[in-house]
């Protein structure tokens, strides 16, 4: 393998794992609020996707003001999620709690099939993502650099907004500690609805990303990626925002290398990520830089 080339996967593994680090730093945010893994979370990538895509080819809207609508819209999506589906359920068993997650999400991909049908639909390319860019020989689509620095800059603004602003003290509070935060006043539904709403934006910004770099989309798009940007935030250590950030360029570089150094194992591409996934658990439970967590009897 010639440098270049090596150049060339490199590129795409940091696309491609900054892609799993912005839909896992949603998944962290609702974990370390709730405790709670939002199964769901991957179906509001399709849902995104979707309203992109009849915004662009139905109304036709401009492709920047149908991705704003579509980031809108499925923020809001996420946060009636929360209040009809989780909020009734915040004192009931967590057993309770992550079963309607699971039966959310299978209501996003139903509904999607009898709306939009089971066949896949092109996603909208606007020509300013595919852009073929040159850089020392190597010839890279313009999408492959917009995707890492959409990812730093949404990690940027969410650092600021989690550890600067008052609503993100009040979420690093209820974080520690729930019932505490409860009795000091905070008011706890607003911080959980904030923070879905923020976790179900960048679920959003990640599905037109995920559209644009794969730009096929169909009702079920959402599992797969929503399974490995889970895993990124496990293999990071779920909970930490920086944790999911590092799984996710992981885990992408490294399925991109696995590809690249050993083409024979394509086929099993997903598959890696579960057996890294069962590995973590074994010997780093926590992940790469998680903390442990005591749970309360």
């Amino acid at each position: 393998m010639t440098f270049n080339i090596f150049l060339q996967h490199l590129a795409n593994g940091i696309s491609l794992g900054s892609l799993y680090a912005l839909i896992a730093i949603g998944y962290t945010m609702v974990y370390g609020i709730l405790r709670l893994i939002n199964f769901a979370h991957g179906d509001l990538i399709m849902v995104a996707a979707y309203i992109a895509i009849y915004g662009i080819m139905m109304f036709k809207l401009p492709w920047w003001l149908s991705f704003t609508l579509a980031v809108i819209v499925t923020t809001i999506v996420g946060v009636i999620i929360e209040r009809a589906a989780y909020k009734p359920l915040r004192s009931s068993p967590r057993i309770s709690v992550l079963i309607s997650a699971i039966g959310v999400s299978f209501f996003l991909e139903n509904l999607a099939i009898v709306l939009f049908t089971g066949r896949p639909k092109p996603f909208p390319q606007p020509e300013l993502f595919t852009t073929m860019l040159e850089v020392n020989n190597v010839y890279i689509m313009s999408l492959t650099f917009i995707i890492p620095v959409v990812t730093i800059v949404m990690l940027i603004l969410l650092n600021y907004l989690v550890n600067k602003t008052t609503a993100g003290m009040a979420m690093r509070a209820v974080a520690k500690d729930f019932e505490t935060s409860s009795l000091m006043g905070i008011e706890i539904n607003k911080i959980v609805s904030y923070t879905f709403a923020l976790g179900s934006g960048l679920a959003a910004i990640g599905g037109i990303m995920w559209g644009l770099k794969f730009p096929q989309i169909q009702p079920l798009i959402g599992v797969f990626p929503g399974l490995k940007c889970f895993i990124a935030a496990v293999v990071g250590g779920i909970g930490s925002i920086t944790g999911a950030t590092i799984g996710g360029f992981l885990l992408g570089i490294m399925e991109i290398m696995l590809v690249a150094f050993l083409p024979s194992l394509t086929g099993y591409r997903d598959a890696f990520a579960f057996v890294l996934l069962i590995v973590i658990l074994i010997f780093r439970p926590t992940g790469i830089i998680g903390e442990k967590i005591t749970e309360k009897v």
